[in-house]
């Protein structure tokens, strides 16, 4: 049978658009957040309506498969002459189901990344084209049910076994089935998954479908092949359980894919490109921010640099004494990034500290570098009650009356708040 010809009699006639409404649908209901809060990162925004079709490209690619088969085997072409290989028969066959879950993959991304006018990149075709190579195997695994059972009762068995097999891992406890499973999960901005993460669902399916392949050779002893089919498969299941037994519920991921733009020095600022705007006004209110604490005795930091850490996913780098490391995105865009900057500034001594002193201290600070504004959105956003007012008003009230004390008194002061600690209790 051609291509052509199974193109046009095969399953994909009536199945495909079954297939691609279903696809549809679940890119609807699975898009939970606006494109925009992905800020045009290619890897998240390929990553995310591919959760929930993960199975059902898997699940298509499988039960097309096996009905594929079922038609060969009732067919009978496998008892007539041997005018073709056997294998470019079953890749004929096969090949317009693979194509169509291939489909499942690539259109939900693909208009993902046409709406929210972003390039993909090589990062962000690392999922896709692991699901791909999965969906290959899984047809691979349906076209051998297909061989051995009728296609009318396996067809939508192996469907539903296959869709939930898949789907229910992630919820599913412990974590290893889900990571070997093919579902892969989200991508945070500025992180990629390792191979290592990609590669262990094709150890599973991958050595399982070169096992049934090898199972197939026409030639050869049948002991001999039933040994190195039972090896490749129990060695590609085992490879993948071993990797991924220990994985927390986050599988290995890689950050810090994302484009940076730094300036200034002393502090040299660095924030992801998508905030450059920001960049010149935070850097310059940044130095002198901290030249202003410094001379008021208030801190001795002098960071070399400040980078912006939002792009470093889930995998958060320490920051030194001259290297800080802080989650700057949103105050940048919410304009309390210094603010934020000047309460990392200062030092603590305790652990504890007393509530009416760490507040009267951000406040001083605030005050002294301008950013009185950005310490009563903070306030603001912490919630309002009568105890919390009543605190409010008392720290207002202390640092006003030191801001009429001379330099030196209000050096020994902020000293003296820093370095107060919280009485203990028994």
């Amino acid at each position: 049978m051609k291509f052509s010809t199974s193109l046009r009699s095969g399953s994909l006639r009536w199945a495909g658009p079954a297939v691609l409404v279903l696809t549809f649908l679940y890119y609807v209901v699975g898009e939970q957040a606006p494109l925009s809060s992905y800020h045009h990162y290619a890897p998240s925004i390929v990553a995310e309506p591919l959760k929930t079709l993960y199975a059902l490209a898997y699940a298509s690619a499988a039960a097309l498969s096996c009905w594929e088969s079922g038609r060969l085997r009732s067919a009978r072409i496998w008892a007539l002459a041997p005018a073709r290989s056997r294998y470019r028969i079953a890749a004929n066959a096969l090949a317009p189901v693979i194509v169509l879950s291939w489909l499942v993959l690539l259109l939900p991304p693909a208009i993902s990344l046409v709406r929210s006018a972003t390039l993909p990149t090589l990062d962000s075709l690392r999922l896709p084209l692991a699901g791909m190579l999965l969906c290959v195997a899984h047809a691979v695994l349906g076209f051998a049910v297909g061989c051995v059972l009728p296609r009318v009762i396996a067809t939508p068995i192996l469907a539903v076994v296959d869709w939930i097999a898949v789907a229910f891992t992630r919820a599913m406890l412990p974590y290893w089935p889900r990571h070997v499973s093919g579902q892969y999960g989200s991508v945070g901005y500025g992180e990629v998954p390792d191979m290592v993460t990609v590669a262990v669902p094709l150890f599973l399916a991958g050595g399982i479908a070169v096992g049934l392949v090898v199972l197939w050779l026409p030639h050869g002893l049948r002991a001999l092949r039933v040994v190195v089919a039972g090896a490749v498969a129990v060695g590609g299941v085992l490879g993948a359980y071993r990797t991924a037994a220990d994985w927390p519920a986050t599988p290995p991921l890689t950050g810090g894919h994302v484009a940076m733009t730094c300036a200034g020095s002393a502090p040299r600022v660095c924030l992801p490109e998508m905030n450059a705007r920001y960049l010149p006004k935070v850097q310059r209110d940044t130095a002198e921010a901290l030249r202003v604490l410094r001379e008021s005795g208030a801190t001795s930091a002098r960071p070399r640099l400040i980078t912006d850490s939002y792009g470093d996913g889930r995998r958060q780098k320490p920051s030194t004494d001259t290297e800080w490391r802080m989650m700057l995105t949103g105050p940048v865009r919410s304009g309390d990034a210094v603010y934020q900057i000047v309460v990392r500034s200062l030092h603590f001594r305790c652990e504890r500290v007393p509530a009416r002193n760490a507040h009267a201290a951000w406040l001083w600070a605030a005050v002294k570098t301008g950013q009185e504004d950005a310490y009563r959105k903070r306030r603001e956003q912490e919630g309002r009650d009568p105890l919390a007012e009543k605190l409010e008003k008392q720290v207002r009230a202390d640092v006003a009356s030191v801001l009429a004390e001379p330099a030196a008194q209000q050096t020994a002061w902020i000293k003296r708040m820093l370095d107060t600690c919280e009485a203990k209790t028994t």
